[in-house]
């Protein structure tokens, strides 16, 4: 168990490092140009996602994201107590990782963001966002256990486009996020309504999964 909750923490300080630090290098060196820098942010964030899924999947199951967590207590993979200490190693891993990136880009440790990501848009952006991921992992340990990495790499980057939101899909990211006034940041006022969304995709996802890849061994 050891074992498995410093996983999810040294995944999520990873993960969270990579969202954060990528999105300050790109804004600082694509000139102004949002487009180039979300590329950037995107193709980083897939990157980290797809070596970390691999290298610490046999340990925990890769999670890194309170979303993933939830559903996979909801179908009884994990129990509930394992599934709050993830949560908290998540959640301590990642913010933990946010301060990293602003120590390794000389910024202040402590911050806010202030950048704002509300709107009814944004909030369906992240129960799409979510809802994919969450599908993806469902279907694809069902059918195809060894493209889990792959292909949850390739979905968070092709997300970071399709959406509105840029794919959070995560709330411990939206949190950490929340800490960090960068390119990546989102303000905390903003948080809770990303969340809720998020989770709501989660839970959607779990239901249309247990219909679409679970069923079949029954029948």
């Amino acid at each position: 168990m050891t074992r498995r909750i410093a996983a999810e923490a040294i995944g999520s300080f990873f993960l969270f490092a990579a969202v954060v630090g990528s999105g300050i290098m790109a804004e600082t060196l694509s000139g102004g140009n949002v487009g180039i820098a979300l590329l950037a942010n995107a193709l980083a964030t897939g990157a980290i996602l797809f070596v970390l899924i691999a290298m610490l999947g046999p340990v925990s199951g890769a999670h890194f994201n309170p979303a993933v967590t939830l559903v996979m207590a909801l179908g009884h993979r994990i129990a509930p107590r394992t599934a709050m200490l993830y949560v908290a190693a998540q959640l301590a891993g990642g913010i933990l990782g946010v301060w990293a990136a602003h120590l390794m880009f000389d910024l202040p440790l402590l911050q806010f963001s202030a950048k704002a990501r509300t709107g009814g848009g944004q909030w369906a952006g992240e129960f799409v966002a979510t809802f994919g991921l969450i599908l993806t992992i469902l279907g694809t340990v069902r059918h195809r256990p060894d493209w889990v990495a792959p292909s949850v790499a390739l979905y968070i980057t092709a997300a970071y486009w399709f959406t509105s939101s840029t794919s959070f899909a995560n709330p411990a990211i939206a949190v950490a996020r929340s800490l960090s006034d960068s390119f990546a940041g989102i303000a905390p006022a903003d948080v809770p309504a990303f969340v809720a969304a998020q989770l709501a995709g989660a839970v959607a996802a779990w239901g249309c999964g247990r219909w679409l890849f679970m069923e079949d061994a029954a029948g």
